[in-house]
């Protein structure tokens, strides 16, 4: 089975991934102050969600991530959804996004020339107990707890036509493990995994990435291990790290550099001077990954100009 990802890099040297959905809509007027965050406008204004994923596919992103992140059916059902609401809720995420590169085929000039990928995002236990934990790590919960968080879900969003699985801002080794195991029931599927980390060398829960690429580097189904929603200032390290342990593709798609508050769920400025998107971009690519974007706070501008330095 042909790497979906390795197509385009044979292409263009570079797979070019979207930025932020979350903070992209709310600086176009939505209000994700709530716990199911991005997930909450599949009900009020998919339209909004839609034109965000059509301005990251003229900016040039070869993958969107489609509004799912935030969507299980442990976070509808807090907010009195039933489990039917919650999975056609979950398929329209997937769907609003194949209508956005529908529209974008149909109506670009110049056609790309590898197809967009839809990548059904998949957030962590942490995002639908929208506490933070996924930037923490999380206590006493078992793997066997986290796969059967992950199951249910994981199995209606392989039954829609997204073209690969994006596991995101992964905390912890267990939820690795929990994860892995699960994909093994979809051997023609592909995903990639993500994970959020506190520095250079550590995930969020304090385990060592190094472990947490070498248990990756293991699974069929994984083809490509990263960092997302990080600080900029640690990317290039955990980028080092992943290429002396794998052949995967390596993923980095950072914040840019600022702290989530939980509790106002917003960001906060760290005091901490960060270098602009592409300079950045530039010395990841050099230090060895091969698929770049962004997550919170990046903007279809900032992809746009991605786009620009591979032309």
């Amino acid at each position: 089975m042909a790497n979906l990802l390795d197509t385009i890099i044979q292409s263009q040297g570079l797979v070019i991934l979207d930025g932020a959905l979350a903070t992209e809509l709310e600086a176009r007027g939505a209000n994700l102050n709530h716990s199911l965050w991005s997930a909450k406008l599949l009900v009020e204004n998919p339209a909004l969600i839609q034109e965000v994923h059509l301005d990251y596919l003229n900016a040039g992103a070869n993958v969107i991530s489609t509004a799912s992140y935030q969507a299980s059916f442990v976070g509808f059902e807090k907010n009195g959804y039933s489990k039917q609401e919650a999975i056609r809720l979950m398929q329209l995420s997937i769907d609003i996004a194949i209508q956005a590169r529908d529209f974008f085929l149909k109506n670009s000039i110049k056609q790309p020339a590898v197809k967009p990928l839809i990548a059904a995002s998949i957030g962590p236990y942490g995002a639908a107990m929208a506490d933070g934990s996924e930037y923490t790590g999380y206590v006493d919960v078992s793997v066997n707890a986290l796969i059967d968080f992950h199951k249910e879900r994981l199995q209606v969003l392989m039954n829609t036509d997204a073209d690969i699985f994006a596991f995101e801002t992964i905390p912890s080794i267990e939820e690795a493990v929990a994860i892995i195991d699960l994909l093994k029931e979809y051997p023609t599927k592909q995903a990639w995994l993500s994970f959020s980390c506190k520095d250079g060398v550590h995930l969020s829960s304090g385990a060592l990435f190094e472990d947490a690429v070498k248990l990756i580097n293991e699974s069929n189904e994984i083809i490509g291990v990263g960092v997302n929603c990080t600080a900029p200032k640690y990317i290039s390290s955990l980028i080092t790290i992943a290429k002396s342990l794998t052949n995967k593709i390596i993923l980095v798609y950072p914040n840019k550099g600022e702290h989530y508050n939980p509790i106002t769920k917003t960001w906060e400025e760290e005091g901490l001077a960060a270098s602009g998107f592409i300079d950045n971009a530039k010395v990841w690519f050099a230090s060895g990954s091969c698929a770049i974007g962004g997550c919170c706070r990046t903007t279809p501008s900032d992809i746009k100009q991605l786009n620009e330095l591979i032309k």
